[in-house]
Parts: structure tokens; sequence; C-alpha cells
């Protein structure tokens, strides 16, 4: 069993930045791949970021490439994205997901096994 907890969300103008931060409980920490997606009002819940269990592998949508970066730190438990050079079209509810896989797409995100509750990241123009 994993708990994710997101943290570090909020308003920001475009052009900003901001860390996203996810605190994961479990000892396994470091056996899951772990994900950003988000999701905006009406839409559906995008892929952002994936990380490797080491951390040595990494991929991001063309959204977000060269903007955001994923990173993981398995001695805190903790999974972060550095988000850059912000847009209003990234408002959304960021959220971390964890799971054994690796993988650069999902045709069902909800098979991911753990998620956590999300982070609201708005950004104004």
């Amino acid at each position: 069993q994993v708990q994710l907890v997101e943290s570090g969300g909020g308003l920001v103008q475009a052009g900003g930045s901001l860390r996203l931060s996810c605190a994961a409980s479990g000892r396994t920490f470091s056996s899951y791949a772990m994900y950003w997606f988000r999701q905006a009002p009406g839409k559906e819940r995008e892929f952002v970021a994936v990380i490797s269990t080491s951390g040595g592998s990494t991929w991001y949508p063309d959204s977000v490439k060269g903007r955001f970066t994923i990173s993981r730190d398995n001695a805190k438990n903790a999974v972060y994205l550095q988000m850059n050079s912000l847009k209003p079209e990234d408002t959304a509810v960021y959220y971390c997901a964890a799971d054994p896989l690796y993988r650069r797409s999902w045709s069902d995100p909800y098979d991911i096994d753990y998620w956590g509750k999300g982070t609201q990241v708005t950004v104004s123009s």
C-alpha cells in the first residue's frame, strides 16, 4: 500500500515557476515508477511526466518537454515536479501516481495502482 500526498500548488503568473512535491508512505517507494498527471475542468486526465524507479529514466509529452522536470529522492520517499515557463494552459489539478510499471503512455491512467488527491495549479495571464 502506498499513500501519496501532493503539495506546492498555487497561483502563479504566466512565465513563472512552481515546484510540486509528492510525499509517499510505505517502505517500497523505490519499487515504483512515479508519475505526474494533470486534469483541467472538463478535460481528460493528461500524462505530464514519468520517472523510473532509480530515477535514471524520465519521459515527458511535447506539451511540457523542456519546461517541466521530474525528479525523485528515494531516501526521502518523495517525487518532485519542477515547472518553469508556466502558461495559462498549464492550469489544472496535478496528481502524483505510483505504479510498478514504467510506461510512456497509459490507455487508461486509472489502471495505475496509486493516486494522490491532487494539488491545484493556476496560471494567470
